[in-house]
């Protein structure tokens, strides 16, 4: 008899990325993964086995509901890995608002519960219940489950969620929610696996992708991150502006006439290393531009990138480590030595040969902190927390 199969979706503004699990033993291991890129038209596939991959271009067309795309998406997986059918699904949530403070069965109750949160990430919550309510309509009867980025965050205090604005905004839902918290889980996980006694101390992690955030884990749990009420806080951002003074935002509405819609356009889409530079997004691009506008964003996100470590190892009263994750933090050597070299009052010393292979410990001998470059796994966490969550409510997948 064949192990189940456990699908898991981590939706994202212009793509989602696929993980397919085995589940043996009540424990879910990779068998295939990849990319559905909704820019292209039609989307394309790409899948990635053994570290080859494979384009398979889609003849259904990416519309709203996105069932079409999904659909064939499913039949091709299918196909391709001999399957008698997908026993599971487990989706990436970006907000749970104080509601969830950890993964549950996807009902009708609890999807309503998501909707009720979309007014609180706007640019992401609906590609996400796309997904969702495109399954169900695909396979009624498949259990599926969510995990949401915000729940990793909910073991930080009310000294760190509260702003400083009336008490009655705090209990209507205006606080420091926190993201990227299914990455920060899977570099705690590895950290406990292979480095449990780095797991156990002060360590900063920096999820540094198009999206970032840091986050200051005391053993093991949040205490503090960047991201707050909204994705767009905290370090600069591919395109997001990061941590803004909110009469910037007034000024924008009141004296320049811009509309609601403009101002939300151009704080996430049109800021970051894109409006600073006003060449890229992309950070490879900007450390290969001679211009001067390209080393000033990556200076300046160096910067505010340090600064925040600083400002979170005053949260946990010292720092024991500092962790590169994601996209940048994971390839990009430049970047996490631009960022180090800023942290040398801290004691901070990276090894220049070890940073350059992306080695795992990059911090030099005679280093005050260690220094590590981890990649994360959302996937896996989310395809855990599935097959733990849905055994429990449902049985085994």
């Amino acid at each position: 008899m064949k192990n189940p199969v456990l699908l898991t979706f981590n939706a994202g503004s212009s793509s989602i990325k696929l993980g397919l699990f085995s589940v043996v033993e009540s424990k879910p291991r990779r068998i295939g993964g990849g990319m559905v890129d909704l820019r292209q038209m039609p989307p394309a596939l790409h899948m990635v086995e053994s570290g080859k991959t494979t384009q398979i271009a889609l003849k259904a067309a990416a519309a709203d509901d996105m069932r079409a795309p999904i659909d064939e998406t499913l039949g091709w997986l299918t196909r391709h890995f001999a399957l008698d059918g997908i026993a599971a699904a487990g989706h990436r949530v970006v907000h749970g608002g104080d509601r969830f403070a950890g993964p549950c069965a996807i009902t009708d109750e609890t999807l309503a519960a998501i909707k009720a949160l979309v007014p609180l990430a706007p640019m992401h919550q609906p590609s996400n219940l796309r997904l969702i309510e495109a399954m169900r309509q695909l396979l009624p009867r498949l259990p599926q489950s969510a995990s949401f980025d915000t729940a990793f965050h909910r073991s930080q205090s009310d000294l760190v969620r509260r702003f400083a604005l009336p008490r009655a905004l705090f209990d209507q839902g205006v606080k420091r929610y926190g993201f990227h918290g299914l990455s920060y889980k899977s570099i705690v996980g590895e950290l406990l696996r292979a480095h449990p006694e780095i797991a156990a101390g002060r360590v900063i992690v920096a999820h540094l992708g198009s999206g970032a955030s840091l986050c200051a884990l005391e053993g093991g749990v949040s205490r503090d991150t960047t991201m707050s009420f909204s994705v767009l806080d905290g370090i600069p951002m591919a395109t997001r502006c990061g941590a803004l003074d909110p009469g910037v935002v007034i000024h924008m509405v009141k004296e320049l006439g811009w509309s609601i819609q403009k101002v939300e356009d151009v704080l996430y889409h049109q800021s970051g290393l894109l409006g600073i530079s006003g060449i890229s997004a992309d950070t490879r691009d900007l450390l290969a531009n001679p211009e001067p506008e390209a080393r000033e964003a990556l200076d300046i996100f160096a910067f505010r990138i340090s600064r925040e470590v600083a400002a979170l190892a005053n949260t946990l009263g010292g720092i024991d480590a500092l962790v590169f994750t994601a996209g940048i933090g994971e390839h990009q050597q430049q970047v996490r030595e631009n960022v180090c070299k800023r942290l040398a009052w801290l004691g901070i010393r990276i090894d220049a040969a070890a940073n350059q292979r992306n080695a795992t410990r990059i911090d030099a001998p005679g280093g005050a902190i260690a220094v590590l470059v981890i990649p994360t796994d959302e996937e896996q966490v989310i395809a855990d927390e599935a097959c733990a969550f849905l055994a429990e409510a449902v049985g085994p997948p």
